[in-house]
């Protein structure tokens, strides 16, 4: 217990870890997104941690659960960014069968 005079309770990056997790779902990360599945998992963790006053394991897990959400947040934006290529790809090459077509 001699950590725990050392180490405040991580009160606010338990917040900023929620708020990483609402961002995640807000873009479409869902629990099927194994970063943020991973993410809610190390949360649980990093509660359960709190619960036990060991303040230093509880911050380690909602630091590790935030940019597990964050990465979860930029890997669908990154999937929908390349669903819009495809599809921006998909529209010239189908004016350029129709420019050619006219030809």
């Amino acid at each position: 217990m001699v950590g725990c005079a050392n180490d405040p309770a991580p009160t606010e990056q338990l917040r900023l870890t929620e708020q990483a997790l609402t961002q995640a779902r807000s873009v479409g990360a869902s629990d099927q997104t194994p970063e943020l599945a991973l993410a809610k998992e190390q949360l649980t963790a990093a509660v359960a941690a709190m619960k036990d006053e060991d303040y230093r394991q509880a911050r380690r897990l909602a630091e590790k659960a935030e940019l597990d959400a964050r990465l979860a947040e930029a890997s669908v934006l990154n999937d929908k960014s390349q669903q819009e290529l495809a599809e921006l790809a998909r529209r010239i090459a189908r004016l350029r069968d129709q420019l050619g077509d006219l030809q």
